[in-house]
C-alpha cells in the first residue's frame, strides 16, 4: 500500500502546536504534502524539517509568514523541482515536485481570489499558465499525484451553499470549467471522486472561520489528490480526518495499491 496525505496547515508552527506531528507519527504515510507553511527554513526545528523516518523538502515563499509548500517522503527524492519557472508564481512558494523512481509527488497551493479582483486576476493567470504544465506532466510517461489546496470547488456537491456561491471566488463558472478541462480534457483523475462519486456533506476539506461554518458543517471540498490514470485507478481508500483540527482545512489521506 502507498499512503499519501495532503494537508493545508495554515501555518506549520500553529499546526504543530495543535498536535499535527503527534497525529502524523501514527499515519505510516509514504508521502505527506503540506501547503501554507507560513514559515521560512530558519523558523523550523528539526522535527518539522525531517520528522521521524521522513525526509523533508520545501519551497518557501519569499514573503515571511506567507504561503509555502513542502513534502515529506519516506524515500529520499531522486530529484526535487521547486517552482514552475515563473518568477511571480515561484516567489509565493506554490509548487514543489519530488521524483522517486517513476513517481512524481507534487505539493500545490493555488492562489485564492477571495480577497478581491486583483488576487482573482492573479489566480486566473496562474491557472492559465499551469494548464500547459499539467498537460506536460500527464504526457511525461511518469505516474504523478498532485496534492494540495486548489482553491476551487468543482461541482455543486463539493460545497454546502453552492447556489449562493456561484459569483464567489472558488466556485466561479470559469474556475469550474478550468477544473473540468484538467479532468475531462487532459485526463487527470480526481481520486477522491473516483472512490466516492456521490459524496456530499462528508467530502468537505475546508470550513470558513466565520460564523458557525465548522459546527454546522458548511464546508467546501477544495483539497484534492489529482493523479495520472495509472496510479489514480489504483486508489483504494480515502479519509478526511476531522477528529482533531490542525487548521481550517482537514487532512486528506488516500491509499493506493503499489
Amino acid at each position: 500500500m502507498l499512503r499519501i496525505i495532503s494537508a493545508n496547515l495554515n501555518g506549520i508552527r500553529s499546526a504543530a502546536n495543535k498536535g499535527f506531528y503527534q497525529w502524523l507519527s501514527n499515519q505510516n504515510a509514504d508521502f505527506v504534502c503540506l501547503q501554507e507553511l507560513k514559515a521560512q527554513a530558519a523558523d523550523l526545528p528539526a522535527q518539522m524539517l525531517n520528522p521521524d523516518g521522513l525526509h523533508g523538502y520545501f519551497h518557501y515563499a519569499e514573503k515571511k509568514g506567507y504561503s509555502g509548500v513542502g513534502i515529506y517522503s519516506k524515500t529520499p527524492a531522486d530529484a526535487v523541482i521547486e517552482g514552475l519557472g515563473y518568477a511571480d508564481i515561484d516567489s509565493e512558494g506554490r509548487y514543489l515536485e519530488i521524483r522517486v523512481g517513476n513517481l512524481s509527488i507534487v505539493s500545490l497551493y493555488l492562489p485564492s481570489g477571495s480577497s478581491g479582483e486583483e488576487r482573482q486576476a492573479i489566480k486566473f493567470s496562474v491557472m492559465e499558465r499551469f494548464l500547459p504544465h499539467l498537460a506536460e506532466l500527464i504526457g511525461s510517461g511518469r505516474e504523478v499525484v498532485i496534492c494540495g489546496d486548489w482553491n476551487i470547488a468543482h461541482r455543486p456537491a463539493d460545497l454546502k451553499n453552492w447556489r449562493g456561491n456561484q459569483k464567489n471566488s472558488g466556485f466561479l463558472p470559469e474556475e469550474r470549467a478550468w477544473m473540468t478541462r484538467v479532468l475531462d480534457e487532459l485526463g487527470w483523475v480526481d481520486t477522491y471522486r473516483y472512490l466516492h462519486p456521490d459524496a456530499t456533506d462528508d467530502c468537505y476539506t475546508w470550513w470558513s472561520n466565520r460564523g458557525q461554518a465548522w459546527a454546522k458543517n458548511v464546508g467546501w471540498r477544495i483539497d484534492y489528490q489529482i493523479a495520472t490514470p495509472g496510479i489514480g485507478g489504483k486508489a483504494t481508500a480515502a479519509q478526511i480526518y476531522k477528529q482533531q483540527r490542525f487548521s481550517d482545512h482537514a487532512p486528506l489521506t488516500i491509499d493506493y495499491l503499489p
